[in-house]
């Protein structure tokens, strides 16, 4: 076990990897959470969390000792680095609400020894880092910004490999510490505290730049007749570019692009700034459910109004079962809203949160050829591999009217013609 105490406070994603990763380590973690249900799962070594490799990692730091979770934040009360990981959601006017973060501050600041440093991972807005340590400081306490860039669905991998570590410290001492914790041969690129939150904003907010200028060049090519997949292979071989983030979809969505966007976009209005390229971005996101509404309702046989629709995938991408900020939700929830019956299936389910279906007013299906028996269309809305192996003579035989329209482009389009069933890809010739 090394001599760094460390604590983590929030078990979501972000704090549940960062607290397991670092007891892999072997470093003494304690993990604090005030959702005593799922203290009590995470104790036994369960995590509601679909990561892959996290309930493994969690059940190995538990048996070694060098893992353990608690309410109380007298526990980490000898703790050399204190991980804050806890949400910064969105208020109305997009600023990000950070009741929680403060109100982990004020209990660190009445427990933690000086000497202690607190590390935040949640995502802030610029000053914060600095608010905090102004807040701090009477007692000794340290406070750095070190955002985290974990992908859900690859958390774990992300953390054991990062391709860096961001650390925004006033105190070379803090840079140092916080190097060695997370140190791996990843580079570790020191700077101060606002460098280190606006480079999360500006990171994510460029993700969500690229993905709409993806769906727009889409919606330019099915005008137009081009091929998406062909322009943005031709643009992604250019290394300036880069291939990533450039497949078209139905928006993006999930915990952190819609509301750092938003609160990118409010910080520089606030400083008296302005970032078109992200308002434009947002913009074109909120328009992706009406052009797939749009373009259902230019090749049903019928109207949307009273037609059974199905939705393959309501989380917000593949490899995880969150719904947070959905574009499929977004697109069910505006298909509902034109009069669709819309039932969906997602090959995780079972992990997902009832209520967020019947909010979008979604029927669940667990069986995807039950879920498309006698519909009049079928929205492949989340890019999970299975949907690209489907039976698609059996899902004529069932519904033989319906056209499919593959805002992902990964079902068979041969095999949906084969099958007699028309079929309409995101900016494709003849498609959307």
């Amino acid at each position: 076990m090394t001599d760094v105490g460390i604590g983590v406070v929030g078990a979501g994603y972000v704090g549940l990897t960062t607290a397991v990763c670092l007891a892999e380590r072997g470093f003494d973690t304690v993990c604090v959470d005030v959702d005593l249900r799922k203290l009590d799962r995470l104790t036994q070594g369960f995590s509601a969390i679909g990561e892959p490799d996290l309930e493994d990692a969690l059940r190995a730091g538990l048996a070694a000792g060098t893992l353990r979770f608690t309410a109380d934040y007298a526990e980490v009360s000898d703790r050399d680095v204190v991980f804050v990981c806890v949400p910064t959601p969105s208020d109305a006017d997009g600023s990000a609400d950070l009741r929680a973060v403060d109100a982990v501050v004020a209990e660190l600041g009445e427990v933690l020894r000086p000497g202690a440093v607190v590390a935040l991972k949640s995502t802030v807005p610029v000053g914060t880092t600095t608010s905090v340590g102004q807040r701090l400081r009477d007692r000794g306490i340290g406070a750095v910004s070190t955002p985290e860039f974990l992908r859900e669905g690859r958390a774990v991998h992300d953390f054991r490999h990062p391709d860096r570590v961001v650390v925004g410290a006033t105190d070379d001492d803090h840079v140092e510490l916080l190097r060695k914790v997370l140190g791996s041969d990843a580079p570790t690129l020191a700077m101060t505290p606002e460098s280190a939150e606006l480079a999360k904003y500006a990171s994510n907010a460029f993700l969500a730049v690229k993905l709409s200028y993806a769906n727009s060049v889409a919606d330019l090519c099915a005008r137009v007749g081009a091929d998406v997949d062909d322009v943005t292979r031709s643009m992604g071989a250019d290394p300036r570019i880069g291939a990533a983030f450039l497949r078209p979809g139905p928006g993006w969505g999930g915990s952190c692009l819609p509301k750092d966007t938003a609160a990118l976009v409010h910080v520089a209005r606030r400083h008296g700034g302005k970032l078109a390229e992200v308002e434009a971005c947002r913009v074109t996101n909120e328009g992706q459910a009406a052009r797939i509404a749009e373009a259902l309702e230019r090749n049903m046989s019928r109207p949307l109004d009273g037609a059974r629709v199905t939705a393959l995938g309501v989380a917000f991408k593949a490899h995880t079962s969150d719904t947070r900020d959905s574009p499929a939700l977004a697109v069910c929830e505006h298909l509902t809203g034109l009069g669709a019956n819309v039932y969906a299936f997602d090959p995780r389910l079972a992990a997902i949160d009832p209520a967020a279906l019947q909010s979008a007013g979604v029927t669940a299906v667990d069986d995807p050829h039950r879920a498309m028996k006698a519909t009049d269309a079928i929205v492949v809305l989340t890019e999970w591999p299975e949907f690209g192996s489907l039976d698609w003579a059996a899902v004529a035989e069932q519904a033989p009217d319906a056209v499919v329209v593959d805002t992902r482009n990964v079902a068979d389009a041969d095999a949906v013609h084969r099958a007699g069933l028309k079929y309409v890809a995101n900016g494709r010739p003849g498609g959307y």
